[in-house]
Order: C-alpha cells, then structure tokens, then sequence
C-alpha cells in the first residue's frame, strides 16, 4: 500500500486541510494517507481549540486513514525540531512521501535550497551568528542571513524563508535526507488564505487563525460554516451545544499568571526556552497584566517573537524543564508511537507494518512509559484544567480509557 505522511494542526479541520488532503493522495497516488497531529498544545505556543479526539474525529471524517500524536517536547518547538520529530514519527510508520503546503508550490526549489545550504553550511552559519547578535530574533536572522548569502554567491533566485510555510517546508526535507533512508518529499500550493489572516475573506478557503477568531467572537457563523467541511462543523457545532469549551490562552491565563508568582526566580530560569535573563522580565511583567493578550504586548521584545514567547510561556504552564526536553532530544529514535484514529483502510496498513515496526505503537495512555510519557500526562492534565472541575475530571478519565477513533469514512 503506498502511503503520503501529512504533518498538521487541524486547529480546527478546515477546507484548506481538506483540499490539501486531497490533492496529496492525488499527487503521490497513495492508498492512505497518515497524519502525525500536535496534542493539547500547538508549534506556535498555543493551546488547541478543542482536544485531540475532537480533532481526530474531524480528521478520520474528512478522510485521513491514519492519526497518531506528535509528543508535546516535539510539537511545541521552533520549526527544525518540529520537522524533525514529525519525520522520525512518519519513517518509523514506513510512509513513502511527506506532503506540505508552501507558499511556493515546487518541491524542486526546497530541494534547490537545502543542496544550497549544505553546500555553503559554514557561510550560512557564520552569518546567521551576526544577524542573532544583531539583536534579531531567530526567524528574522534566518531569513536575513539566507538572503546575505545567496546575494553572496550570486543566487537570489532561491527560494525565500521569509514566509512560515517555506521555512517549515525546509525544515521537513531536511529532515528527510537526516532521518530517513528513503522518504520523498512533495508540497501543494497553499490556496487563497494567508498563514496569517485574520479575517475569513474569502467564501470557501480561510486560515485556522481566522476561522478561530470568528468562533470566539460568536459573530460570523455562516462564513464559519463555509469554510469547514461538513464533518467538521458538525463536530464543532455539537461541542458547543453540548455547552463545551473552546481553549484559547485567555482561558489560561489565570493559571499562568499564578505559576509565574508562585515560582521561584532561579527555578523560573530552568524552564526550556527560557534563556538571557528572560525570567526577569516575566516576572516583572506578569503582575501588570489582566490579560494573555496586555502580558504578551509588555514581555515581546524585538529579539523575541510572539510564537517564541508564546511557546515559553506554554512550558512555563505545563512547567517543562531544560533537563527533560533535553533528556528527550538525545533518543535516537520515538520512545513510541500513540494511535489516535483510523478508518479501515488505515488499520489494515497498520497491520502489514506491524511486525516490521522497532517502535512501539500504542492505543492507550496506559501503555505510555518514560520521561515523554509522564511530561505528555502532565500536559495533558494542565490542558484539561481550564475545562471546568466535572468536564476536567472526565476528560483526564478519557484520556487513560480512550480507544483509537474509528470512522468508516468514504475514501
């Protein structure tokens, strides 16, 4: 069975995901296709709008065969370790291509730019040093040093990292030809909406983040509805009717801002990302806000974005130490694999693989073991807190119990 590896959010499932889905089968001729997925907490430091499960059954649904976890030390990191874990996850299921979407559309010019890179690796990184000691954050230096270099060298055709689908499309071939022996890479044109939008501006295709943005406003919701696929807004839609919350930092907050407090100085420093002094200014800071959005605007810096400074404060939540990220960068391969949903082509794949596979593969938390297992139950336990004491409660029940989804879906 030839298989194409998707690397997602669906933050919620939208037609773009949709559409991307569906072109990825179409481009690789692949009979499943198999989605690594972030947990409780996103790339960009944010808390996901509904649970994992959720978020399954919106994948299974729209016709992924095949979804397993991204582990929190993976998914909530800077775009390189991101790519990296999600392709080690993807390789140990033996998925023959990745699929991204990209601002640009070519995987030609990915592959252009990473034989680029390496061939020139010790000029690159001299100049993304300057640009950081410049006072840059690391996206900005990236993006500065690479146009330096290819000016340098007379190529300023390359393709350019300024735009965050690029530099995570980047990030997964490189990963390919670091991780793994034979994993193709390709990418889809990304349609209509910007990564970044706000506002849902056009009828059918829109960003995760405006499509957020509508639901928390509770304003828009026929546009909502346009812009999600049937089984998606009917997912959503009885979440809400069944009087269930959407996660977004605010709901947080008030759970970060007493972490801060209460944490001593010297421990706040040995939380992961949390580097230079920063613990200072977190502290300074945190007891001038009311709000995620006020303590956010008073902590950025031009040095640090808001996805960085997002991702520091989910550790701070969650209180993820240097020690355990660091622990879990050195494993030479996933400690496991956990299973979330599958249709029926997809278990039947899992079943080829199964004897071939050197990664456990696991269908219930219980079976979860190690560092990564015990900082995924603590992620998933602060996550759960904003729910409320009874929806919390049974939530933490369904994550030990809880069975892969299974949907017979259409495709």
């Amino acid at each position: 069975m030839k298989t194409v590896g998707l690397v997602v959010e669906y933050n919620p499932f939208h037609n773009g995901h949709l559409y991307h889905l569906t072109k990825a089968k179409e481009k690789t001729n692949a009979d499943v296709v198999i989605a690594v997925m972030s947990g409780s907490f996103l790339q960009r430091g944010e808390p996901a709008l509904v649970s994992k499960w959720l978020r399954t059954e919106m994948a299974i649904a729209n016709g992924v065969d095949i979804v397993v976890e991204l582990p929190y030390y993976d998914s909530v990191q800077k775009a390189e370790f991101f790519a990296e874990g999600a392709i080690r996850i993807l390789d140990h299921l033996f998925v023959d291509t990745v699929c991204f979407g990209s601002e640009s559309g070519k995987i030609e010019d990915f592959y252009e730019l990473y034989d680029f890179i390496e061939d020139h690796r010790e000029q690159w990184n001299l100049l993304l040093k300057e640009e950081i000691a410049l006072g840059k954050s690391y996206p900005k230096a990236t993006s500065d040093a690479f146009q330096r270099l290819s000016h340098q060298l007379g190529h300023p055709s390359l393709l350019s990292l300024s735009e965050p689908n690029n530099i995570l499309g980047f990030h997964y071939v490189e990963a390919t030809r670091k991780w793994t022996n034979s994993m193709n890479a390709e990418t889809i044109l990304r349609q209509k909406a910007h990564y970044h939008d706000q506002d849902i501006n056009h009828a059918t295709i829109a960003s995760a983040t405006s499509i957020r943005k509508a639901l928390f406003s509770d304003q828009d919701q026929e546009k909502v509805k346009a812009v999600l696929p049937q089984p998606s807004y009917h997912i959503l839609h009885q979440h809400l009717k069944n009087n269930q919350p959407l996660l977004q930092w605010e709901s947080l907050f008030p759970y970060l801002q007493y972490q801060i407090i209460s944490t001593k100085r010297e421990n706040l420093a040995d939380i992961y990302e949390c580097e230079e002094g920063l613990e200072y200014r977190i502290q300074e800071t945190i007891q001038q806000a009311t709000s995620f959005q006020q303590w956010m605007e008073l902590l950025k810096t031009k040095r640090y974005t808001w996805s960085r400074l997002q991702r520091l404060a989910t550790h701070i939540f969650t209180q993820t130490t240097k020690a355990e990220i660091n622990k879990l960068q050195q494993l030479k391969k996933p400690p496991y694999i956990r299973l979330l949903g599958m249709s029926p082509a997809g278990q039947t794949y899992l079943g080829t693989i199964k004897k071939k596979m050197t990664t456990p593969l696991i269908s219930r938390f219980a079976e979860v073991q190690g560092t990564a297992g015990r900082l995924d139950q603590r992620v998933t336990t602060m996550y759960n807190m904003a729910l409320g004491h009874l929806t919390n409660t049974s939530r933490f029940k369904e994550e030990y119990q809880q069975t892969p989804i299974r949907i017979k879906n259409e495709s």
